[in-house]
């Protein structure tokens, strides 16, 4: 009887130790699909959006100090600024002239070296390296995407053009609701988080709404194929061609990549920085992709990358090779932007 007992009792503690192993190697898992779960909760998002490196995969773009701005005469913000600041939850605001900070600030308990979410802002960077793979030959506008991702044969993306998804005329049929939790992009969060890849989610879209090229309509995953297609065109990974020909030159960082379990970057919304990087970005955009005497991207693909070129209604925002423009634009108007600002 006792060396019955005495084995069911080993055997109870083998299957309570393998159930928690089990529950160890899982625990990162379900910590990141509780981070998707609550990413947007209003008691959580400002913290969440300055920490995603805690939540999620991520890989490091550069850990050096970047190129400090210089500082000119402090300018003041106009009447109604405090009110519009905090109507809009606004965390940090920079102000360059000639690039030199006129005006920093920080709110909601955030500070300068806190290194915030891109969002969709990501997407403008991915067209300026675009632009120089671009000029260098590597690719070429009129590329089926398939030619340097082949694992997009047979998907929603057979047929597009690198052109197509840069201008998001992709036609491939995406829902981009975050409020909803069954959409397509809140699904692939999930995914994700429980170890699925970026490409693998890809390539399995399978529903189109329209030809390639026939009409835009705004779906985050055709900036993912866009970093396929740089991928398999270089043989490198984006974080790489990102630090070596912008992140260098321009003088940013500390900055990462939130990336998939196997290290493929969310180059559609993952790049972290600093505010003042982020102005850096909209200061090389105005000099017509030059850092001083360097010409970073060239300056033909910042005019016609940030230039309307895109199927949309007329009395809508316009939209170019991942750049937005006002429906009302005045000449050289041109935006980056990202789901909640």
């Amino acid at each position: 009887m006792k060396t019955w007992l005495k084995r069911i009792g080993i055997g109870i503690a083998f299957l309570t130790l393998a159930s928690s192993a089990a529950a160890l190697w899982k625990w990162d898992e379900i910590t990141r699909l509780r981070a998707v779960n609550s990413l947007f909760a209003a008691d959580r998002i400002v913290e969440n959006f300055v920490s995603m490196g805690d939540l999620f995969y991520s890989t490091p773009l550069t850990d050096g100090p970047g190129r400090a701005l210089p500082v000119g005469q402090p300018m003041a913000l106009p009447p109604g600024a405090a009110d519009w600041i905090g109507d809009r939850t606004v965390t940090g605001l920079v102000v360059l002239r000639d690039g030199a900070i006129l005006h920093e600030s920080y709110h909601q308990g955030t500070g300068p070296d806190d290194r915030r979410i891109s969002w969709s802002v990501a997407k403008s960077v991915l067209s300026m390296l675009t632009g120089i793979l671009v000029g260098e030959g590597r690719v070429a506008l009129t590329d089926p995407v398939t030619r340097h991702a082949p694992q997009l044969a047979g998907s929603a993306y057979d047929g597009a053009t690198l052109e197509d998804v840069l201008q998001m005329e992709s036609g491939v049929e995406f829902d981009e609701d975050y409020a909803a939790f069954d959409s397509d992009i809140n699904r692939m969060g999930r995914i994700l988080a429980l170890g699925g890849t970026l490409d693998g989610f890809t390539a399995a879209l399978e529903e189109t709404w329209a030809l390639p090229g026939e009409a835009m309509r705004y779906v985050s995953m055709d900036t993912h194929v866009v970093g396929m297609v740089l991928r398999g065109a270089t043989g490198r990974s984006i974080p790489d061609l990102v630090a070596e020909k912008l992140a260098g030159p321009m003088g940013l960082g500390p900055a990462y990549y939130l990336t998939d379990e196997t290290g493929v970057a969310f180059v559609l919304g993952g790049l972290n920085m600093s505010t003042r990087d982020f102005a850096k970005i909209g200061q090389l955009v105005l000099d017509g992709g030059r850092v001083g005497d360097r010409q970073v991207v060239p300056e033909a693909w910042i005019e016609v990358s940030t230039a309307p070129s895109a199927t949309t209604p007329p009395d809508r925002m316009r939209y170019g090779y991942q750049w937005w423009m006002p429906a009302d634009m005045r000449p050289g108007e041109v935006m980056a932007q990202g789901v909640y600002g």
